[in-house]
């Protein structure tokens, strides 16, 4: 199981690398969140759940993330971009379950 979730992981990232970062929102802050910084550090959790365990600090950090995206999502009227994030959100909880998975 854990292995599936690993190689899903990996062909998000994939994708999400193929895409081109939606115009307009270099810059931006959407909610106090910085869309740059948000779309940058979830890839960072991701590569790092790729390799091993998070710290403690780095599960605190992509809990936080994850948790931003509640109030990103709604506030974005681009659909490019809406689904550019979405897209991102769920790499970000994808992250978080292969994290759980290993606690247990």
């Amino acid at each position: 199981m854990l292995k599936e979730k690993l190689d899903e992981l990996a062909q998000m990232m994939a994708d999400h690398m193929a895409r081109p970062f939606p115009p307009g929102f270099r810059g931006l802050d959407v909610e106090g969140q910085d869309m740059v910084l948000l779309d940058a550090d979830v890839y960072g959790y991701a590569a790092v759940v790729r390799e091993g365990r998070l710290s403690e600090q780095h599960r605190a950090g992509l809990t936080r993330l994850t948790s931003a995206f509640a109030k990103v999502l709604p506030a974005i009227d681009n659909e490019y971009a809406a689904e550019y994030y979405t897209h991102v959100r769920d790499m970000a909880v994808l992250a978080a379950e292969i994290e759980s998975l290993r606690e247990k």
